[in-house]
């Protein structure tokens, strides 16, 4: 029998918490250590069409990327969506565990397997960790062979799990893209490093409108790729949840995963703006 226990000590050798940044809120939500795991679902988020696929699989652990509370609470009545979600895992007997930054940190972590998927080599970190510099958050890396962004925006359109969001792009179409930095979820506090390190690309989520225009000024600024939050961080766990049942089988113990597929991107449809220049540009 494999315990909670056991699976959270792996995941912790995999994600150590000690990565994590001092403002998140990682590791055990919920769960008893020394209760049986036999199916661990691996997803994004910990919002309720998750916790039914947990259901429905049976799983006794929901390993999540973002946390269920990232802020103090004083209560967790179900008079609100995380309210009920923490009352479902605990009625049902589902575990919560949260990697979030120790995972952005971790290597191979969240960014490694963007960078991976986009075909870069020669990885290193963006924000390398001051007494570890070879985990940090974000990656740099170089493409097999230069190309130009109109191509390296569709190589990125089509890595990604499809979402409403798509990919925005800021740059010259012409301009050739070699090295290029990628960081899973939220990026814009890393323009600054990024253009540093001199990349033809940046490709991570959650740009704003005045930190991506003002990084566009510079004349060495690299060319923007702004995509889905979500589809950015999903595609790490495929890889993470091969590497727990990985670790486990070399420990003599196993379990089932799962990674959902539950796209839990907020944005549910894109409407292109055409239409209003078609209509002269009026505004009403």
């Amino acid at each position: 029998m494999t315990t909670l226990g056991q699976v959270v000590e792996a995941l912790e050798e995999l994600y150590d918490p000690r990565w994590a940044a001092d403002w998140d809120a990682v590791g055990l939500v919920c769960g008893d250590p020394d209760a049986p795991v036999e199916r661990v679902l691996f997803a994004v988020d910990p919002v309720r069409e998750v916790v039914a696929e947990a259901l429905e699989f049976k799983a006794q652990l929901i390993v999540a990327h973002h946390p269920l509370f990232l802020r103090g609470v004083h209560g967790v009545a179900a008079t609100t969506p995380k309210g009920r979600v923490a009352h479902t895992l605990v009625r049902e007997g589902i575990a919560l565990q949260v990697c979030h930054t120790n995972a952005d940190a971790a290597d191979p972590g969240v960014s490694d397997a963007l960078a991976a998927a986009l075909g870069l080599t020669d990885l290193r970190p963006l924000d390398p960790l001051p007494d570890t510099p070879w985990l940090g958050v974000g990656r740099i890396g170089v493409l097999p062979r230069p190309e130009p962004l109109r191509e390296f925006r569709e190589r990125v359109a089509a890595t990604l799990p499809e979402t409403a969001h798509g990919v925005r792009v800021a740059g010259d179409p012409a301009r050739v893209i070699q090295t290029v930095a990628v960081c899973g979820g939220a990026g814009d506090s890393y323009l600054d490093a990024v253009r540093a390190a001199g990349v033809d690309a940046y490709v991570t989520a959650d740009l704003r409108h005045h930190p991506a225009s003002e990084a566009g000024q510079h004349p060495d600024a690299p060319a923007l790729l702004d995509v889905s939050h979500w589809a950015s961080e999903w595609l790490w766990l495929p890889d993470a949840a091969a590497r727990l049942a990985q670790l486990l089988t070399t420990r003599g113990t196993t379990v089932e995963t799962r990674v959902s597929t539950i796209c839990t991107d907020p944005w549910a449809s894109h409407v292109p703006s055409e239409a209003r220049r078609d209509q002269g540009g009026k505004s009403h």
